[in-house]
Order: C-alpha cells, then sequence, then structure tokens
C-alpha cells in the first residue's frame, strides 16, 4: 500500500512540465507523510478473535474519519503478535497481584477474627452451663420446673441471635474499604469486653467458690444472652437506621465528558459515601467512552499545526552558542514565538466555531444515515426470523433450529449495516460480536420486536449493562483531604479516581426547612349570587 502511493506520486511528479515543479513536490511530499502515517499504523491488529470486540480497538485510538466502504478498502495488519508483552505490562500485572494479595489477606484475616469472636459468643453460654456439671456435679442442687423453663428460653433466644447476627454480619462484602469501619470494630470491642466480664465475674463469684445453686447459674447464662440480643440492636441502629434519613446531597462529576449525576446519602463516613456512589455509578452513569472525547483534542491540535511563526526583523539563529546571554536571548525568542502563537489562535477563534458547526451537523448526518440503514436491515432480519418460524411449525420437532442457530443464520445480513453505526458513534470497543449474537438470540427467544434489540446500541445505557472486561476496575483510590473515617460534611470534597478517570464528588447538607400553617375558614369562600330581575332589551 505505501509502495503503490510512491510510485503513484513519482509518475504523477515526471509527467508534469518545470513550471509546475513546485506542485509536483507537494503531491510527493503529501504522498510521502501519507506512508508514513500508515506505516507508524503497523502495531494495530485489526484481525480480532471472535470474543474480542467486533471492530477491533483502533477505531478508538486513532481513526477519526470513517470510510463508507471501510470493510473494502481496510487493510489488516498480521505482523504483530497478540500475546506479546512490554516491560510496562508486567510492572502492571506484578502490581495488581500483589494488591490482590493484600486484599485477600486483609478479607481472610478479618473474616477469622469474626468466626472467633462468634464462636466466642455462642460458646459462652453453654459453657456457663456445662461447667457445674462437669466440674462439681455432686453439689450441684436439682433444677426444678422453673429451672428447666430457663433452659427452653436460652435455647430460643440463642437461636434467635444466632439467625440474627448471620442476616447482618455474614454477608457476602461488597467492597474492601482502605480503613477499618468505625462502628462495627467499636461493635468488636464492646463485645469483647462485655463477654470477658461476665467470664471474669463468672470465675470469681461461681468457680472459685463452686455455687450449688444452679438455677441462679441458668439465671446468670440467660443474663448474658439479653444483653446480647441488646447489644445486636444497638448495632442495627448503628449500622443500618442512622444512614436512613438523607442529610447530605452529593454531586458526582466525570472528569473526562462532564457527566453529572446528584444522590441524597445520610450520616455516612467518607469510605461509606464513596461505597454508596461507586454503587450508584455502575448502575447510573453511561459507560465510559474514551473515543467520543478524541474530537475535541484532534480539532485544537489541527488548529495548532495550522500555525506558523515568522521573524520579519531578521532570519532566527540557527544554533546559538553556549553562554548566559546566548541562554537568555533563546528563551526569549522561545517566549515571544509562544505570544505570537497564542495571539494568532486567539484571531483564528472567531472562525473556529464555523468549523465546528459543519463537523457536528455532518457527524449527525451521517449518524442519521447510517441508523435508518441499521434499523431497515434489523427489521428485515427480524421478518425473515417469523417466516422461518412459520415454516418451521411445519416440520418434524427434530429439524426445528434453536435460537442460537437462528441468530447465528441471520446476524450476517445485519452485521454490515451494525459494524458501520457502532463504528460512527465509537461505540465498537463496548461490543463483540459474541455479545451481539447472545444478544439477538435472547430476543428471539422470549419474542422480542427489533426496536427493542436495537435499543441497547441506538441508547447509551448503564455501565453494567456492557461486558465486565470493558468497565471493571479492579481498584479505585479514594483521595480525600479529611481522614476517610470522619462523617460527611457541609462543603467536603474528594475524589475516586481509577485508571481512565476520575469522579469528583462535592457535598451540600440539606438545609433545615421550616414550615408554617395557615388556617382558612371554610365560612370565608361562602358567597351569595344575586341577580337582577330586570334585564336589558
Amino acid at each position: 500500500m505505501d509502495t503503490e502511493s510512491n510510485y503513484s506520486g513519482y509518475s504523477y511528479y515526471s509527467g508534469r512540465s518545470r513550471g509546475s515543479h513546485r506542485h509536483g513536490e507537494r503531491s510527493r511530499d503529501r504522498h510521502k507523510s501519507r506512508g508514513k502515517d500508515s506505516r507508524s499504523e503497523k502495531s494495530v491488529t485489526i484481525t480480532t478473535p471472535p470474543a474480542e470486540p467486533l471492530l477491533g480497538d483502533s477505531a478508538v485510538r486513532g481513526e477519526q474519519v470513517q470510510d463508507d466502504n471501510w470493510g473494502e478498502t481496510t487493510t489488516a495488519v498480521t505482523g504483530t503478535s497478540e500475546h506479546s508483552l512490554s516491560q510496562e505490562d508486567i510492572v502492571r500485572i506484578t502490581k495488581d497481584l500483589e494488591d490482590s494479595v493484600g486484599l485477600d489477606c486483609r478479607r481472610y484475616f478479618t473474616l477469622t477474627l469474626a468466626v472467633v469472636l462468634g464462636l466466642l459468643v455462642f460458646l459462652t453460654p453453654l459453657a456457663f452451663l456445662a461447667l457445674p456439671h462437669l466440674l462439681w456435679p455432686e453439689k450441684l442442687q436439682s433444677c426444678g420446673t422453673a429451672c428447666e423453663g430457663l433452659f427452653i428460653s436460652v435455647a430460643f433466644k440463642l437461636l434467635i441471635l444466632l439467625l440474627a447476627v448471620w442476616a447482618l454480619f455474614f454477608r457476602p462484602p461488597r467492597a474492601g474499604l482502605p480503613r477499618v469501619f468505625v462502628f462495627r470494630a467499636l461493635l468488636a470491642v464492646l463485645v469483647l469486653l462485655f463477654v470477658l466480664s461476665y467470664w471474669l465475674f463468672y470465675g470469681v463469684r461461681i468457680l472459685d467458690s463452686q455455687d450449688e445453686n444452679y438455677q441462679g447459674i441458668v439465671q446468670y447464662a440467660v443474663s448474658l444472652v439479653d444483653a446480647l440480643l441488646f447489644i445486636h440492636y444497638l448495632a442495627i441502629v448503628l449500622l443500618e437506621l442512622r444512614q436512613l434519613q438523607p442529610c447530605f446531597s452529593v454531586c458526582v462529576t466525570r472528569s473526562t465528558d462532564g457527566e453529572m449525576r446528584h444522590y441524597n446519602l445520610g450520616q455516612l463516613s467518607i469510605q461509606r459515601a464513596a461505597l454508596a456512589i461507586l454503587e450508584h455509578y455502575y448502575c447510573d452513569f453511561p459507560v465510559h467512552n474514551p473515543a467520543l472525547l478524541s474530537a475535541s483534542k484532534s480539532r485544537a491540535a489541527k488548529h495548532l499545526a495550522g500555525l506558523k511563526v515568522y521573524n520579519v526583523d531578521g532570519e532566527f539563529p540557527a544554533a546559538p552558542a553556549e553562554g548566559p546571554g546566548n541562554n537568555a536571548a533563546a528563551a526569549g525568542l522561545a517566549h515571544s514565538q509562544s505570544r505570537a502563537m497564542i495571539a494568532a489562535a486567539a484571531r483564528r477563534r472567531d472562525t473556529s466555531h464555523n468549523e465546528l458547526y459543519y463537523e457536528e451537523a455532518e457527524h449527525e448526518r451521517r449518524v442519521r444515515k447510517r441508523k435508518a440503514r441499521l434499523v431497515v436491515a434489523v427489521e428485515e432480519a427480524f421478518t425473515h426470523i417469523k417466516r422461518m418460524q412459520e415454516e418451521e411449525q411445519k416440520k418434524a420437532p427434530g429439524d426445528v433450529m434453536d435460537p442460537r442457530e437462528a441468530a447465528q443464520a441471520i446476524f450476517p445480513s445485519m452485521a454490515r449495516a451494525l459494524q458501520k453505526y457502532l463504528r460512527t458513534t465509537r461505540q465498537q470497543h463496548c461490543h463483540s460480536m459474541e455479545s451481539i449474537q447472545q444478544h439477538l438470540a435472547f430476543c428471539i427467544t422470549n419474542n422480542m420486536t427489533p426496536k427493542a434489540f436495537l435499543e441497547c446500541y441506538l441508547t447509551p445505557g448503564p455501565t453494567l449493562q456492557y461486558s465486565r472486561d470493558h468497565w471493571l476496575a479492579r481498584q479505585w483510590t479514594l483521595v480525600s483531604d479529611a481522614s476517610v473515617t470522619s462523617g460527611l460534611k457541609d462543603g467536603a470534597a474528594f475524589l475516586l479516581r481509577c485508571v481512565d478517570f476520575s469522579l469528583v464528588v462535592t457535598t451540600r447538607s440539606i438545609p433545615y426547612i421550616q414550615m408554617s400553617e395557615e388556617f382558612i375558614d371554610p365560612k370565608s369562600h361562602k358567597f351569595v349570587l344575586r341577580l337582577q330581575s330586570e334585564t336589558s332589551v
């Protein structure tokens, strides 16, 4: 491809007269620059396996204007290995492994402490009841009817406590927080101190003296279980009920495209508020598409690249000699050049809005055009499916195609239109061929319309709608001036940062609302309608 372009430039140059010598040089330079650009793109592999995105990632990185006949004019470069690793990739993989090992160790350590504390809590009342029978059984008094009734009470209270602790504490972890959850740590310390104090009293007053009143020992165990139930009620208030009432309004802004959402939160710490915001982010924010941001960057670079600075007083020095005076002169020259560039860019700013207007109008026209082609292609494919279903009803049961086979049969008829639309709207990296076929099979199975099939491609959906490989961040970094264990305050701001972008969060407290009552007398609404007996003729 590069050789052909150079040959064409040479033949064009040789066929001209000497009067068009400069024009031929410009044409040859243009062909050379074009060949250079094509050689610089050889690191991109366009041929992708079936599980990869349908159109590859090359359009995301560099392509600005797509050709309508891209399927016939695209050159596939297959010299790049798909399994090559650079030094940066190895360092990143090593860092991810270290972070995952640290998070797993901390998670298992916390779970181990919780299990040990839970076993201590549940085995303590049983130990209080069993130790007297094992150490001094001949001295114990007989247990009457009231004592036996307390056994039933202890059994049911322990069962209720077990279910309550399982429902509140032993839930799958939603995330790994950077610091300890303060309220949960305080509750754990409170339970530990409470159980140790009961053991201390039990050892001093019952084990040392070998108390013979077994009914009193049973009542002592019952009081421990009752106190544990009250502590569990305190845990429900601190961990669940306290944060239900909205107290703050947070504004979440994505740093790259300015996408913004507002949420109401209760009394939470900064790290817990960050966790709640991330849970809302994956459900409410559209997927992050860096390809949509490349147009403005390329437009600004094109405007600056078209500017040149000339010295009308004389020629620029080619290579000034070393010295303080020469360095100062070079710095002043560079400063004057930068000021000239800025002034020229400011003068061209009055005409740049026209270019932006026509670019956006052309892009909208291309999107509408390819959307219409896609809608027609999908409607024809679904019409073909209906005909196939009517024909399959007449066939034997063994000859009927399943939805997967039907999706694979009709997918080529709509694949080209869908490819062009996804490339134009820069969504090709969000949808792979396998995911599109699975979605098509799902729509066929549930007898969905063509509009229902196209909705996820025509309208950008939430982040969770897409494949996990395209949006899942292994680790978020919480950046805050205040301690992450401190509560939210009015005017507080913090940052949630991942690899590609950041979420900027600002906090405002919900104002105190003062309402007053105004009583309206029902009799004040009554009125009398008086009609005159005389009418105008």
